[in-house]
């Protein structure tokens, strides 16, 4: 069975599937419509993305996609371990800019299921990173848009110092979160 848990910002959700293992590897339920439909959430997932990170210290982030192609995304690393951030950055928000974070690794197999509304970003700790994700609306480039990862108004604490993180430069460029018009669904 899967463990399911809200963050302190309630609508992430720490999710935690069993592992079933012996002599010859293991098995996992790694997505269960009916589970996160248990908990509140039950829209479909329409497409998968796969990256890869391949030094310690890649940052990706802060992404999002404004309306009408805005994303849930349910996130996963199946080799090496990441911290993940979510960013609440729905207008009218009582927690408008607070940010929830949780690392996952291949060994804890934990996700997080990021709601619609938030921004989402990870920096790899380990040298290699495979992270999957789950979306449930289509890329639109035209409808991406993002924040600045390191960003003092919000204040995330990402577990490596500024001078070891490697972005690229539209992640470097983003504005930050006063620059952003808040998002409506």
């Amino acid at each position: 069975m899967t463990d399911i848990q809200p963050m302190s910002l309630p609508e992430v959700l720490l999710i935690t599937p069993k592992k079933h293992g012996d002599e010859r590897g293991f098995f996992s339920e790694t997505y269960s419509k009916k589970a996160l439909a248990a908990h509140g959430f039950d829209k479909d997932f329409v497409q998968d993305n796969h990256s890869m990170s391949t030094r310690r210290g890649i940052l990706r982030g802060l992404h999002f996609q404004r309306p009408p192609h805005m994303q849930d995304k349910l996130v996963r690393v199946t080799r090496g371990a990441v911290y993940d951030v979510a960013v609440d950055i729905r207008a009218g928000s009582p927690t408008y800019g607070q940010w929830v974070g949780a690392e996952l690794s291949d060994d804890n197999w934990r996700q997080l299921l990021i709601p619609a509304g938030f921004a989402h970003g990870f920096v790899a700790l380990t040298p290699t990173v495979e992270f999957l994700y789950k979306v449930t609306d289509y890329y639109a480039p035209e409808c991406e848009d993002g924040i600045l990862w390191s960003d003092p108004d919000i204040g995330i604490d990402w577990p490596l110092p500024a001078s070891r993180v490697v972005t690229n430069a539209r992640d470097a460029a983003w504005p930050g979160i006063r620059d952003v018009e808040p998002l409506r669904a």
